[in-house]
């Protein structure tokens, strides 16, 4: 029976991220029993978050090098906790800052790694599925070598919720962060000048715009300033996320009006990502099949369209309203105000 380690950094507060939480329950689906790696400036929180959680062994590197992420400091880390655990199966959750080091740190113990995996099963031996081709194929994955690092996707697996009870003891594993890990230092933060939060990750509403919102409206001319109103406005009510097609993100080297808080890093699809919102609501897009791949995870689907014929409509879509998204967006958030209090 393999043995395995949830492996995962701690946010800046030393509580544990809730991707972690999401692969700490596919850890559980490997079969094992199951240990916890823990590495960042302060894990005291986290540690205290796993009370209950049924957990063999905690194993902790802290050091405030580690308090930012870095390559250096963070594989170190990594590979130390790895080896004490002695683990043959690793399981951490893709966040940025463990997708940097995964492939690193497992050439380091001699083992293999897989990445975007959606599925554990231990039923006759460990076995993974994962998507290959932006999404379109999936895959089922077993293999002989040990240890085996697996990045599991945010959102594939539900987030544990820890009960009550008691935490094994901490082990405090020792990791040599000598001055050429520390060479690299963090001087500060420079986020963009818009100021403007539009990809939220943890959001229960995908909401994605088309090109359709810089074209000729009924009256024969673009309403861009309009849309971009429209579409901040109901972002900034609902909390929702924002995506879009390759096509509006594209318009910008084509001389067409665009809605310049839109980019590429917004863009859903066989090009773009492929999120795992609760919902998604679609507007001015057609639905056509590279864009419908970024919704393959978005568990309910709803979308606007003039066109009753557009892709959306042909079996991809739940709900699909016939109408014009201006008219609609404008009452939505009409709608939206009218709830707020004192509104």
């Amino acid at each position: 029976m393999d043995t395995v380690l949830l492996l995962t950094p701690t946010e800046q507060d030393g509580t544990l991220p809730r991707a972690a939480r999401e692969a700490f329950s596919a850890a559980g689906a490997a079969g094992g029993p199951v240990a916890v790696g823990l590495f960042g400036a302060s894990t005291g929180p986290a540690t205290g978050q796993l009370a209950g959680a049924g957990v063999t062994r905690i194993l902790c590197a802290e050091d405030e090098a580690l308090a930012e992420p870095r390559y250096g400091t963070d594989a170190a880390a990594a590979t130390a906790l790895c080896r004490a655990s002695g683990a043959t199966v690793i399981v951490a959750p893709a966040l940025s800052r463990v997708a940097r080091i995964a492939a690193g740190v497992a050439h380091r113990l001699g083992g293999r790694i897989d990445t975007h995996v959606t599925q554990l099963a231990s039923d006759g031996g460990l076995a993974v599925s994962r998507w290959y081709y932006r999404q379109r194929i999936e895959a089922r994955l077993t293999r002989t070598q040990r240890p085996w690092v697996l990045l599991v996707d945010p959102g594939a697996f539900p987030a544990a919720s820890f009960g009550s009870g008691a935490a094994p003891g901490v082990e405090r594993v020792p990791i040599d962060l000598g001055p050429e890990l520390k060479r690299s230092r963090v001087l500060g933060q420079r986020a963009p000048t818009s100021g403007e939060q539009t990809i939220r990750p943890d959001a229960k509403l995908l909401f994605v715009a088309g090109a359709g919102w810089t074209k000729k409206q009924a009256d024969g001319q673009p309403h861009a300033e309009r849309a971009s109103e429209l579409i901040l406005g109901f972002l900034r009510a609902s909390g929702a996320s924002l995506g879009t097609s390759k096509s509006l993100t594209d318009q910008a080297g084509e001389g067409q009006k665009v809605l310049e808080f839109m980019t590429h890093l917004n863009q859903v699809g066989q090009t773009g990502s492929t999120p795992r919102h609760p919902r998604g609501l679609s507007t001015c897009c057609h639905g056509e099949e590279p864009h419908v791949v970024g919704w393959r995870f978005i568990r309910e689907r709803r979308a606007v369209n003039l066109d009753p014929a557009c892709g959306w409509a042909r079996g991809k879509a739940d709900v699909l309203y016939v109408a014009d998204a201006f008219a609609v967006m404008e009452k939505v958030n009409a709608l939206l105000a009218a709830a707020k209090p004192g509104g």
